[in-house]
Formats: structure tokens, C-alpha cells, sequence
């Protein structure tokens, strides 16, 4: 137990009998018994054990759980391949303008122009930011959106008579390549990297067919290296049938500078939760619109929102061969406003400037830790890259324990053991928001962690020492369980 928990006594022992947080009014309208309302098997026979505590016990209860939980307002997120930066504030106040943040999805079409007007702009920005010939801002999160794109790519193969099962992913590809891909119906088909870390081309060669619905990469990959050979891959792909399927989750590191329409991709999504600093995971719902090449304009999800001649703007859903609606009404609206206000505040300098400083940071803690960490890929690389702790292993030590020990000051964990092809994997993503002074400190922690692996093993692998949970029995706590929030 940690000291905060022993200064903050838990809300159940601050119970005491007849204490309120509220009182309300005697009710001066006639009451009707509860089990007219509600059926008697589902009524309790005693009150709920509540606590009977003061209103301020329970802000500060609530308010000291809170403060327990990581985010990036708090502290450094180096999360690889999760792009958790920094979310400006000022898109946090457009989103809840009145006009804005209050207007229903059902409303008529007249009133509800300036909303349509920014989804319009959105679509097209969008477009030109990815090299794409139009765009969805449908799917809520990224994963829907490659879902979405898949499905896409299947009813082009099927308007064309054709049955393509298979969809090619690389070892290095995120989790969600090879699972969205089952759900869209397809058989997944993993290829080899290179001792370079790259796509082997003679893989892909043999892989390809007339059975190949897609190839799906992102670049750069997962391990934070650009496909050099991008082109090539592409004219593979497409010689033989199939479509390229662009994962915009590495995004940050090519805006303003390269897109993936101009690499040959026909299809690509964008992750707003990462890419245009929109909340994430636990901080609100996500977007991961898709953009398509022309060749499947026809097949994009409906409605979709085009500008008139007149300058007005309304909802199309007169399209024949769509896929059909992904989302309830059109995406996570607040979101898409919030993305769009982060590209306008931006612009195209200020964007490429985003993904030329997430390149730099990457390439200066690389070059930082490479004396102390093993970097399997050394080179260049773009906004992220990957360590192996397995030098640590001679001591006992696992990138686990590095892990938790980060804890101890704290710093979130980057991601570990992703991916699968790296052994003992250390996944670092700075992203440009982070002053110098905080990549030093993180820095200058890792390498403090090295060194207490070599000099005091036993340290790091009982950390951490200053969380509310201190080191787990991992397997126990996977066997067994505790499912309930009583123990203390």
C-alpha cells in the first residue's frame, strides 16, 4: 500500500449512519409502489449497503482515484506505433461550440449547413493530405476503418466476377491487419521481412496470385522504417489483381511530405485518435476515415456529403453500389470537428513541420539509447523505432521489468514485445509535441535502468515500488482473478 492510499481512508470506512451527500425535497405528488413499476422478483428486499457519507468525501474520493489514472496532460506516452500526443485545448473548445456540439443528426439539411460545410472540407482535406480521390469520415475508430476498406475491396472484386480470398500482410503488421481482414471475410497471408526490416519482395512475388484480394502495409512499418522499395511493391500487387491497403497508424511521420496515393496505395485510413491529436482510447471515441481511389468511389459507404451548385450542401445516399452505411448517422461527429480544426490550425507548412519534428525526436533518443539498448535496425529512422532488451536477459532482467520500473518515475511504458519479430521489443514513439528536456529525462531514465539491470538486478525486477498496485503474480492473476474492488 502506497502512502497516498494510507492518508486516504477508503469510502466505506468513512461510513457513518444518517451522513447525507444530499437531501431533495419531501415529493408533493402522489407516489405509486415500486413493484407497479417495477417487477417484485426485481426489487430488493433491503436497502443497497451504500456508504452514508458527506458530499465532500465523495469529490474527494472520486477525485483521488482520478488522479491515479496515466494520460498525456500528466505525462510522457511514449507508446509505439499509438501516435499519444498532446491534444490542443483549442480543439477541445470548437468541438463544444453551441452550434456545433447541440445540432442533431436528424435535423433538415437547411439548418444544419455550417456542420455539413466542415464535413465537406474534412472529406476534402483529407483527400489531398493521403493522395486519395475521395473519403469517408464514416468509421469510428481504425480498425472499423479497415473493415471498411476491406469491404470495399471485396465488392470491387465481386462487381468485377472475381472471388479473391486472400489478403498478404508482412510479420511486421499491426494485429488489427490479419483480424480485420478475417472479419471482411478473407483468408490472411503473412510474408517475411527482410534482414533490413523491410517487405521481402521475393516473398510477396510468391505470394501474390490470382487469388489475392490485397496487400496490406503501412509505411513507414511497424518498425518505424520506410518502405525503400514502395513502387515496386505496389506494381507486384497490382500486376497480379490485387489492391494496396494503406494503414495510416504511422501517418505522423510522412504528412506534408509524402503521400500514400503517390506510393500506389488504392486505399488508406486515418487514424483522427492519432494522427490529428483527437482523444484517445479512454479519452473519447475515435474516427478512422477512409479514402479510396477512384476505382472505388462507387462503393464508399453512404451517405456521403456533396456541395451543390448553388454552394449549399446535402447528404447523398443515391448510391447504387455502396458497401452501405458503417456508422449510426455519420461518424463521431465531435471528433471529425476537433480533426478539423487541428489541420486548419496547422495548415500544410505546419503539418509537414508535425511529422519533420516527430522524425527528429525519434532519430535523437535512438542515437541516445543505442549505447545501452540493442537497436536491431540501426539507420534512419522515421517517427519511431524499435530496442531489444535481450542484452538485459544476461542479467535476469526482461523488457518487463524495464517496463515497470519506468513506473517507479513516473513515465508511462512504450509499447513491449510488439512486434512479434523483434525479440524482447522495446516500441518507442516520441511524436513531436515533447520538449527536448523531456525526451533527456526519459532518456536519461532508461539508461539509469540499464545500468540498475547490470549493477542491482534485484531492483528492477521488483519493481515498481511507488504505484497504487505494486508488482503482480502475472500468472496467478490470470488463473485467479480478483473480479471484485474490496481488497485493499
Amino acid at each position: 500500500m502506497t502512502q497516498s492510499e494510507q492518508d486516504m481512508p477508503l469510502i466505506f470506512e468513512l461510513s457513518r449512519p444518517g451522513r447525507v451527500a444530499y437531501s431533495l425535497p419531501a415529493c408533493d405528488v402522489p407516489r405509486r409502489p415500486a413493484d407497479e413499476l417495477i417487477p417484485s422478483e426485481l426489487l430488493r428486499s433491503e436497502p443497497a449497503a451504500l456508504p452514508e457519507v458527506y458530499e465532500v468525501d465523495v469529490i474527494r474520493h472520486y477525485t483521488e482515484l482520478s488522479r491515479r489514472n496515466f494520460g498525456v496532460d500528466n505525462g510522457f506516452y511514449p507508446l509505439g506505433s499509438c501516435t499519444m500526443k498532446y491534444n490542443p485545448k483549442v480543439n477541445e473548445d470548437v468541438a463544444r461550440y453551441s452550434g456545433l456540439a447541440k445540432i442533431h443528426p436528424y435535423q433538415p439539411e437547411e439548418s444544419i449547413q455550417g456542420a455539413l460545410e466542415l464535413l465537406h472540407t474534412l472529406q476534402n482535406d483529407l483527400a489531398g493530405l493521403t493522395g486519395m480521390d475521395a473519403v469517408t469520415l464514416q468509421p469510428a475508430a481504425g480498425a472499423h476503418g479497415e473493415w471498411t476498406g476491406l469491404m470495399m475491396i471485396r465488392a470491387y472484386h465481386e462487381s468485377r466476377g472475381e472471388r479473391r480470398s486472400k489478403v498478404i500482410v508482412p510479420d511486421s503488421s499491426h494485429g488489427t491487419n490479419p483480424a480485420s481482414a478475417t472479419v471482411a471475410g478473407f483468408e490472411t497471408v503473412t510474408i517475411p521481412s527482410t534482414a533490413k526490416g523491410l517487405v521481402d519482395l521475393d516473398a510477396l512475388r510468391a505470394a501474390v496470385g490470382s487469388d489475392t484480394a490485397a496487400l496490406m502495409l503501412t509505411n513507414p512499418n511497424t518498425l518505424g522504417l520506410f518502405e525503400e522499395q514502395i513502387t515496386e511493391i505496389a506494381e507486384i500487387v497490382h500486376e497480379a489483381g490485387g489492391l494496396l491497403y494503406y494503414d495510416g497508424a504511422n501517418s505522423n511521420a510522412i504528412m506534408g511530405i509524402t503521400r500514400p496515393g503517390d506510393m500506389g496505395f488504392d486505399v488508406v485510413h486515418l487514424n483522427l485518435h492519432k494522427t490529428m491529436s483527437t482523444p484517445h482510447g479512454g479519452g473519447g471515441p475515435g474516427a478512422g476515415p477512409v479514402g479510396v481511389k477512384k476505382l472505388l468511389i462507387p462503393f464508399l459507404p453512404k451517405p456521403l456529403v456533396v456541395k451543390n451548385e448553388d454552394g449549399t450542401y446535402n447528404w447523398d445516399t443515391e448510391q447504387a453500389d455502396s458497401i452501405g452505411r458503417v456508422k449510426a448517422y455519420y461518424g463521431n461527429f465531435g471528433i471529425l470537428v476537433r480533426a478539423y480544426a487541428y489541420i486548419r490550425t496547422y495548415g500544410p507548412e505546419g503539418l509537414r513541420a508535425v511529422s519533420e519534428d516527430a522524425v527528429l525526436n525519434a532519430n535523437y533518443m535512438m542515437h541516445r539509447l543505442a549505447p545501452y539498448y540493442e537497436i536491431p535496425y540501426p539507420g534512419v529512422c522515421k517517427h519511431e523505432f524499435v530496442m531489444s532488451g535481450r542484452g538485459l536477459k544476461k542479467y535476469g532482467v526482461r523488457t518487463l521489468d524495464v517496463a515497470k520500473r519506468l513506473l517507479d518515475f513516473g513515465y508511462h511504458p512504450p509499447t513491449v514485445y510488439f512486434p512479434l519479430n523483434v525479440e524482447e521489443c522495446i516500441m518507442i514513439e516520441p511524436t513531436e509535441t515533447e520538449s527536448k528536456e523531456t525526451l533527456d529525462g526519459f532518456i536519461d531514465t532508461m539508461i539509469r535502468i540499464a545500468k540498475e539491470a547490470e549493477e542491482n538486478p534485484e531492483l528492477v525486477l521488483n519493481a515498481p515500488y511507488t504505484t497504487t498496485v505494486t508488482r503482480l503474480d502475472e500468472t496467478t492473476a490470470a488463473r485467479k482473478p480478483v473480479l471484485n474492488c474490496a481488497c485493499s
